[in-house]
């Protein structure tokens, strides 16, 4: 069994399943299920946590390198169908929101082949980060027992962490979040006050805009 299995293998089970099923066997697996976002006593980290991967030319670039911007740090695989569906909102508010500061970063927890190909295929307009073991290192530094994809954290412009999201992400729920975050760099709201509104206004949502997603906040 190579690094990549092992390494999933202490992270989570629902991830480990999908990376051994795509090794053994099939070129198009089942849409992954989604594992319940844990947490250890010490909850989230407060700031994005600093790790680093290969871009798609190849060379080491730090989660840092996009100082003074709000993050939207998606982490996503090829082989899931959710990851895939949210990729063009992704493009979207890259293109619509990056005025305001805010910067959509792709983490691919994948083959770097696969990576690359799909990428190219569908035309994604945001930087990729690219990790086998690495990459479920940096979903680790988050501070979750386990996680399923996609799972995207963003953060305010001083990279202060406003929350934790699990699943595919839909446009309400963007807009609730970007909105609030907007809120936060303007100084007219604290990290800790804009996590409890997001989480509040996400529950009050309409079913259909928060199926199959969750949130993490303080």
């Amino acid at each position: 069994m190579n690094k990549l299995v092992l390494g999933a293998i202490a992270m989570a089970a629902g991830v480990v399943g999908f990376f051994a099923y795509r090794l053994i066997a099939s070129p198009e697996p089942a849409e992954p299920v989604v594992a319940e976002l844990q947490r250890p006593t010490g909850g989230m980290p407060e700031v994005l946590p600093a790790f680093s991967l290969q871009n798609r030319d190849g060379q080491l670039q730090s989660i840092k390198d996009w100082p003074q911007k709000s993050m939207i740090v998606n982490f996503w695989a090829t082989w899931c169908a959710p990851c895939r569906r949210e990729i063009p909102l992704l493009n979207e508010l890259q293109r619509t929101r990056s005025a305001e500061g805010f910067q959509v970063v792709g983490v691919a927890v994948d083959f770097r082949e696969d990576v690359l190909k799909y990428a190219n295929e569908i035309g994604i307009d945001y930087p990729i980060l690219i990790g086998e073991q690495d990459g479920l290192n940096a979903v680790n530094s988050f501070g979750v027992e386990a996680v399923g994809f996609p799972f995207t954290a963003f953060t305010d412009s001083q990279g202060r962490i406003i929350n934790l999201h699990i699943g595919e992400l839909t446009a309400p729920q963007a807009k609730v979040i970007l909105d609030t975050i907007t809120r936060v760099n303007s100084g007219e709201l604290t990290p800790a006050t804009a996590r409890t509104a997001v989480a509040q206004q996400l529950a009050a949502l309409p079913e259909r805009a928060a199926k199959d997603t969750g949130t993490i906040a303080n």
